[in-house]
């Protein structure tokens, strides 16, 4: 007998799981099938990056984090589907940290040559935007347009770690893991920022293709799509692209240009390794010296041609010159053995006390110092210390970057003399190659031809001297400009204006080399554009969450207001290729 008052558990219908409910004991719902899934696209996006260089895995990988972040493995990732309570943002906040681990972890491995507690607490740092890219995904990926949102939110987290904190880290944009792919012929059209766009949006395009119950009709529509992209980039590359200054016609990428120059490329190498690369002092600077003898007596004996002038890379003066007269006579003796400039790179005293600059110098060989060029873009805790004062009591280790590097303040565009003509020479320092508008500016400033000057000695034997050659590769390509590269010890060379590499130096080497670099003044579309493309492109990853958020707020009071059981009641009902089995 029921007890009055009382409500018999006999007479209530058997609890139930709505129909599509995840089952959240399953192996496909379980929360360390995700975890592994989201390690495994990390890990594949790390290896798609030099020195591995697999980039088919950037196919597998990017995807691979919006997989695991939707809410239900079987939900529908299209509006019309059960909402489902499979996943909560805070699970893929951590589920996208995992996959930031498990990438930069593998990418950027090189920084523990810094110290290990240094490697952890950057890659530690920089998965916080992958946590946020993991939740982006999580709630644009009901949305009708789920792919492209997808790829807008992929734009936003890399505009952010792009730029922030001090200056952003923008080295592992998933572009710069596609210099070798088809897709790599939109680069002079869309630049960096517009291929990162790509590369997130063809992979998530063929994942809509794969996960929707009509497979065929989307497949179709996705292979289209794929096709056009593939083969529009391979067609693309293989084009001049168009000048867009001033209305000009000049195509750039081809033989069209304003004569030539000669330029010799020194990589007098260094005694040292690590944070000791350079050695004891002067060491670095008796070095490229030398080889610049060897150079010049190579070319006056008719084995290579003769330069018109020297480019020596960044910190091969580890004493400002101007200051140091063995220094200095070092420099000059080179400029006039060369009889011929010598592009310097220098570590320069001031402009105040306990400071210095990372500079380049056009030292000529009658006039010492004709032009100077200060490095814009330092590298935070290598070159510079944030926040100095307070971290340096709390840390004396980081008295070992020694005086604090103050940045420049103009473009690398230098107006300089060479034999009977005057020449726009475009400078980028080592980590600006990382900073879009830094190497924009020394294009749209005028520079004619484009120098890359480096010290990685410090990370000699790791993945770090690949990954920066094929930035610069991409920047050639973007730019359809050829780029001599000077580095003290690592990776010297020339690469031409579509990205290949003609010349390459071996690390850990004195080499040198004569290469002819075509006077250019073509500008590509990217270079003009892609600065906007890039901010558009973020803007419409933040509209896409805002747009999720409303619209799972909408459903939810919907949901609230109206049941199955109510007179005039709707529900949404469970399209789940799960649910609609055997109907």
């Amino acid at each position: 007998m029921p007890v009055a008052g009382r409500v018999d558990d006999a007479v209530l219908p058997a609890r139930t799981e709505p129909a599509g409910e995840p089952d959240r004991k399953g192996w496909r719902e379980s929360l360390a099938v995700r975890a592994a899934l989201a390690l495994l696209g990390g890990a594949a996006i790390g290896l798609s990056f030099q020195p591995y260089g697999i980039w088919p895995l950037l196919l597998l990988g990017v995807p691979a984090l919006t997989l695991a972040v939707r809410r239900r493995f079987g939900d529908r990732a299209a509006p019309g589907g059960a909402t489902g309570s499979g996943l909560r943002a805070r699970e893929a906040f951590g589920l996208g940290y995992l996959f930031g681990l498990a990438m930069l972890g593998i990418a950027i491995s090189w920084v523990y040559v810094l110290g290990v507690w240094i490697a952890v607490l950057l890659v530690a740092v920089e998965s916080v935007f992958f946590g946020l890219l993991g939740v982006a995904l999580w709630s644009t990926v009901r949305l009708r347009a789920w792919p492209l949102a997808a790829a807008c939110c992929w734009m936003l987290v890399e505009f952010c770690y792009s730029r922030i904190p001090f200056g952003g880290f923008g080295w592992t944009r998933i572009a710069y893991a596609a210099v070798d792919t088809p897709l790599a012929g939109f680069l002079p059209y869309v630049g960096v920022a517009g291929l990162s766009f790509l590369v997130a949006l063809l992979p998530h395009l063929l994942l809509w293709a794969v996960l929707d119950t009509d497979r065929r009709r989307r497949s179709l529509a996705a292979g289209a799509v794929a096709a056009v992209l593939l083969g529009g980039g391979f067609a693309l590359g293989r084009l001049p692209a168009p000048d867009v200054a001033g209305g000009r016609t000049q195509t750039s990428g081809t033989g069209t240009a304003a004569g030539s120059v000669e330029v010799g490329i020194v990589q007098g190498n260094v005694p040292g390794r690590g944070i000791e690369a350079l050695g004891r002092m002067r060491s670095v600077t008796n070095n490229h010296l030398s080889e610049t003898v060897n150079l010049m007596t190579r070319a006056r004996l008719g084995q290579t041609a003769m330069p018109d002038f020297i480019l020596w890379p960044e910190n091969s003066t580890d004493i400002d010159p101007t200051a140091d007269p063995i220094t200095r006579l070092t420099v000059q003796s080179a400029a006039e053995i060369a009889g011929r400039p010598v592009f310097v790179g220098a570590v320069m005293d001031g402009p105040g006390e306990d400071e210095r600059q990372t500079s380049a110098l056009w030292w000529d060989p009658r006039r010492g110092i004709v032009a100077r060029y200060d490095k814009r873009n330092l590298v935070p805790f290598g070159e510079w210390i944030p926040f100095r004062r307070q971290l340096l009591q709390l840390l004396p280790i980081l008295r070992q970057v020694g005086a604090q590097s103050v940045p420049g303040t103009r473009p690398g565009v230098l107006d300089v003399p060479v034999g009977d003509r005057q020449l726009e020479v475009g400078d980028v320092i080592c980590f600006e190659l990382a900073y879009d508008q830094t190497v924009y500016q020394v294009v749209t400033g005028g520079a004619q031809v484009l120098m890359v000057q480096s010290n990685n000695a410090t990370y000699g034997g790791t993945g770090q001297i690949e990954q920066q050659f094929a930035i610069t590769r991409a920047r050639a390509m973007e730019a359809r400009r050829e780029i001599a590269v000077a580095t003290t010890n690592s990776v010297s060379g020339f690469i031409d204006a579509r990205g290949r590499v003609v010349v390459k130096t071996h690390e850990f080497t004195a080499a040198s080399a004569v290469v002819t670099m075509p006077i250019r003044t073509a500008i590509t579309p990217a270079i003009l554009l892609a600065p906007w493309l890039d901010r558009a492109l973020a803007a419409v990853g933040v509209l896409c969450c805002i747009l999720a958020a409303v619209t799972a707020r909408l459903r939810s009071s919907r949901r609230t207001s109206t049941s199955p059981e109510q007179p005039g009641g709707s529900y949404e009902p469970d399209l789940t290729p799960a649910a609609t089995a055997g109907k």
